[in-house]
């Protein structure tokens, strides 16, 4: 998919959700992330979408759907990928993951009753930015078990791009209430 393309079919799904005037149905989440993976030639389960807490102090997941019930990343965390792309308020391309030290704890979660947890081995990661404030983070992986083949190195122009689709729902996220002010519903089987 063109980014051109990527960005429109985004804003369009964002501008249904924001219209709706509810927090994202499991669906619409769904949905959303399966256009944001066929942009990057990626699987659904490989879109993450986190969002920084009303203290600015945490990170929540908003997708993956069974993610948001495992738990809550500090943003002082010093090997967490994504809290270092808020902190340092940028993107970052990671080829070779299994050397990047991080925690697995969210690898090791399977996230469908069909899909096995499965190690991530490429990512790219970019803080959603609206008005000067990061107001969250979103992430494309490229999973795979060592021995099997994983796909294209993420490049700086599909950065480029992931920070375009980042704005866009970061704009969206701050219309939503606060993560303190909700607690997500345990998501529906997909």
């Amino acid at each position: 998919m063109a980014e051109i393309d990527l960005v429109l079919v985004v804003a369009k799904l964002v501008d249904e959700m924001r219209k709706a005037g509810a927090f994202p149905s499991d669906q619409d989440l769904n949905r959303l992330a399966a256009q944001i993976s066929n942009g990057f030639k990626a699987k659904k389960d490989e879109v993450a979408i986190l969002r920084v807490s009303s203290d600015a102090k945490m990170l929540s997941f908003i997708f993956p759907l069974r993610l948001t019930m495992v738990g809550l990343i500090p943003l002082t965390t010093t090997h967490s990928l994504a809290a270092k792309s808020i902190r340092e308020k940028r993107g970052e391309i990671v080829n070779n993951f299994p050397t990047y030290k991080h925690p697995t704890v969210f690898e090791a979660v399977d996230l469908s009753d069909e899909e096995k947890a499965t190690p991530i081995q490429k990512i790219m990661s970019s803080p959603m930015i609206v008005e000067g404030k990061v107001l969250g983070v979103i992430q494309i992986s490229r999973k795979a078990r060592p021995s099997e083949p994983v796909g294209p190195d993420f490049t700086h122009a599909d950065l480029a791009q992931l920070a375009t689709v980042g704005s866009i729902l970061g704009k969206f996220l701050s219309q939503l209430p606060a993560p303190s002010t909700f607690r997500p519903k345990a998501p529906a089987k997909t």
